[in-house]
This record gives structure tokens, C-alpha cells and sequence, in this order.
């Protein structure tokens, strides 16, 4: 039975037990996760929760990071996961196509800071939910990700053993957490129709869900006991193609949190690799005047969430793989402030994202989810032809972000909410944090 395993390896997870890499892995993420939520919490959409939020009122035991309040830990991790999501700054793992951090630690760091736990018990925490997320992703295939976003629902499941583990639940209470866990796990694409708030909705909710799940648990209230491979389960429900084994093969041996991607740009991850190709060959001289035709071959996904132009919203234009092209091809680099659309779009971005195609490659197609591959061909108004390849963009384990570059990324996040010795004793305290007695200190 998947969820009595996956129970077992949560309860005997230890922190002594993880390999360092996996450690530091974690604190990676935390450290990420923060920027995030933090750049976050003061935009329309996080405001717009926290002011529902601060109706219902809530007993204060857990930090709605970005203010100076507090509220039960189920409403700091709404308000948390989903500010986590809104700058398209966070994580990525790319096998599972999940978006870990949002709703794993945004469930892990409000149970932790309720239950005062220690940062050891946080990072054990967070790389057991990070396990069960990114395993249980992996099994459903892309044939799951075609109407669920997975950070919604895989991040469900993710955020509910991470929070047991902090909630040091038995064996049994943690299945009963997933099977209640796994009927609360939803959230459709159809938002992108309309580049509604919903996707930022998507983590918070399964922050919140995988907790509550948890606290449930805890009180002796029972959830399925097969909720993943059931015959009315999760997998049959969502999924036309799906892998258990998936989710036990290497548990404890080998650790996903490992495989984990980090964003350089403020968009979605499918645009990453065309904008790497796009600043390369920009750095290399190309005169983005001369362009006649861009094509981009790539990967289904990609075609079908950012293939088409758009600039209609600072939203859609981060799900545009031409107007981030052309936005990366002008300025020379691809930034928050490129999606400032409160005035007219520069005419020249305009013309390379209209005359930007994005095509399917079936031998890149072949190697997704492995790879986010992409090839980009330009053909300037000479008739000159300029061709680039990648397999991994920046950020992606094989091409990774430096450890400057991600606490740089850090700083300027956090930039918006807090003042810089706020921001250097948080660096300094996330750096040591497997020594912390109290997680919640970190905000008292």
C-alpha cells in the first residue's frame, strides 16, 4: 500500500540520517521560498487574501510573512504559499513539472513555528514533504499535467507530510493525513484563458489543505487508505498514464530535493530556455533591428501553455514565450521590471514576439519531462540563419544558478518588504538554521 510507505518513511526520517547535500538542499529551498513569499505579500493578489484572512480572524501562532502579523498556522500557510507563487520567481522541479516550495514549505514553516520546532526538524520536514510531492508528480506523468497544475495537487500531498513530520504524527495518522489530503487536491489550467488569480490561489490551498489534513489526522478524524492507487483514487481520477512504483523506487535513498531548479527570470519556467537562447545570442551581438523570423522548437508543454504571443497583462506576458523573447532580446536581460506593461509595449518587443514562432520538436518532445530542451533559429533580414541549442536553462541542476546569484535573487526580493539589516540577519540566520532551537524566532 503506496500511502503506508510513504508514512513510513516519513515517520522514520531523521535529520541525523540525511546526507548533507540533502541538508543544504533544504536550506536552498527554504531560502528561495522566502524571497519569494516575501516580494509577494504586497502584491494585489496576496492582499486580497490576507484581508479575507484578517475577517476570519484566527489564533496567532504562525507569521503571514510580508507583515507584521500573525494568524492560526492554516491561514499563514494560505497566505504564504500563495504569495510564494504570484512573481513566477519560485522553485521547480523539472521531472515532477511541480513547484515544491510554494505549498511544501509554506505548510511545513507555519506547522513548524506553531509546534515552536526546532530548523533541523524544519529542513527534515521539508525534504520529506519534497519526497512525497515530487514522487507522487513523477507517477502521474505529463498526462496528469495536461488539465491539473501539479503544485496544487501533487503540492497537496507534499504539504501534508511535511507537516506531519513536524506534527510527528504516527504511522497511521499520516495515512489517514494523505487520504484526506488527497480529496481536497485539485486545480485546473483553465485559468490561463483569462490570466486569472487562480494559479496563485493553487499553492496556497494546498498549503493549507495538506495541513489541515494533518490537524485532522492528529484529532483521530480517518482519511482512504489507498487514496493514491485506489480503484476511485488519485491516479485513476487524474491521471491516463501513471507509474506507482514511481513513488517507492530509491525512497530514502535517493533524495528529489537534489533535483531541484531555481529561477533566474520573473516567468514561467517553459519560457526559460528560449530566453537563455535569446540573451546568448544577444551577448554574442545579435542586432535585435536585424531580425526578420524567429522559430523556437520545443517541447508540447511549452507550445501549448507559451507559445503564443501576448501582452495584454503583465500575467499573460509572463506565459508568452515570444513577448519574453523579444522583452530578453532588447533589454538584454529579463527582469520584474520587463513586465511593467503600464505603459505601451516597446514596438521592437512587439515585433519579434509577433514574428516569433514556437514549434513542436518531436526528438526535444521525446526527452521532457528530463529535459526542457529548446532550439531557437533566427533569420535575419540579410538572410543570414543564427541557430542555438540548450537542454537545461539556468537555474537547472546541470546549469546551475551560483551561490551568489541565488543570494543576490534573495536580497532583491526581499528588498520590498524589508530593510537590509533585516535582510542580512535573515541570510545569516537561514545559513546556520540546521543550529536553530526555535523556527520561530526568526520572526519574533
Amino acid at each position: 500500500m503506496l500511502s503506508r510507505k510513504l508514512a513510513e518513511f516519513t515517520t522514520g526520517l531523521n535529520y541525523d540520517l540525511l546526507p548533507s547535500s540533502a541538508v543544504e538542499a533544504a536550506k536552498t529551498a527554504i531560502t528561495d521560498w522566502l524571497g519569494s513569499v516575501a516580494a509577494g505579500s504586497s502584491q494585489p493578489p496576496a492582499m486580497k487574501v490576507k484581508k479575507i484572512i484578517k475577517r476570519a480572524g484566527g489564533n496567532p501562532r504562525a507569521t503571514i510573512i510580508g507583515s507584521n502579523e500573525k494568524s492560526s498556522a492554516l491561514y499563514a500557510a494560505l497566505a504564504n504559499g500563495t504569495s510564494c507563487h504570484i512573481l513566477e520567481l519560485d522553485d521547480l522541479h523539472r521531472s515532477s513539472i511541480l513547484h515544491p516550495a510554494a505549498p511544501i514549505i509554506s505548510a511545513a514553516f507555519a506547522a513548524a513555528e506553531e509546534r515552536e520546532a526546532s530548523g533541523s526538524e524544519l529542513i527534515t520536514a521539508v525534504v520529506a514533504g519534497f519526497e512525497a510531492g515530487i514522487r507522487i508528480a513523477e507517477a502521474v506523468t505529463t498526462s496528469h499535467y495536461y488539465y491539473w497544475h501539479t503544485t496544487a495537487t501533487c503540492g497537496t500531498f507534499g504539504a501534508a507530510v511535511a507537516a506531519a513530520k513536524v506534527y510527528e504524527l504516527n504511522v497511521d495518522q499520516v495515512i489517514d493525513a494523505l487520504g484526506n489530503a488527497g480529496s481536497q487536491a485539485a486545480g485546473l489550467w483553465e485559468f490561463l484563458q483569462d490570466g486569472a488569480m487562480t494559479k496563485h490561489l493553487h499553492p496556497g490551498k494546498a498549503a493549507m489543505n495538506g495541513l489541515l489534513a494533518v490537524q485532522l489526522a492528529e484529532e483521530g478524524f480517518t482519511g482512504a487508505k489507498c487514496i493514491l492507487e485506489g480503484e476511485k483514487g488519485f491516479f485513476k481520477a487524474t491521471a491516463s498514464e501513471y507509474f506507482p512504483e514511481r513513488v517507492t523506487a530509491g525512497l530514502g535513498s535517493e533524495y528529489r530535493i537534489l533535483g531541484n531548479s531555481y529561477k533566474i527570470y520573473p516567468s514561467c519556467r517553459h519560457t526559460h530556455s528560449g530566453v537563455d537562447l535569446a540573451l546568448q545570442l544577444a551577448s554574442e551581438g545579435l542586432n535585435p533591428e536585424d531580425v526578420e523570423k524567429i522559430t523556437v522548437k520545443t517541447y508540447a508543454h511549452a507550445v501549448d501553455l507559451v507559445g503564443t504571443y501576448r501582452d495584454d497583462t503583465p500575467y499573460k506576458a509572463k506565459f508568452s514565450l515570444p513577448f519574453c523573447i523579444g522583452a530578453a532580446m532588447v533589454e538584454g536581460k529579463l527582469d520584474l521590471d520587463s513586465f511593467d506593461l503600464s505603459g505601451p509595449v516597446d514596438p521592437l518587443i512587439g515585433h519579434l514576439g509577433q514574428c516569433c514562432t514556437v514549434i513542436l520538436d518531436q526528438h526535444i518532445e521525446d526527452n521532457y519531462p528530463s529535459r526542457w530542451a529548446a532550439t531557437f533559429e533566427v533569420l535575419l533580414k540579410d538572410g543570414t540563419v543564427l541557430k542555438a541549442h540548450t537542454d537545461y536553462p539556468r537555474g537547472d541542476p546541470e546549469n546551475p544558478a551560483s551561490v551568489d546569484e541565488l543570494r543576490d535573487k534573495f536580497k532583491n526580493l526581499a528588498r520590498r518588504v524589508w530593510p537590509e539589516e533585516q535582510i542580512r540577519r535573515t541570510l545569516d540566520y537561514l545559513q546556520k538554521l540546521e543550529n536553530i532551537t526555535r523556527v520561530d524566532e526568526l520572526f519574533n
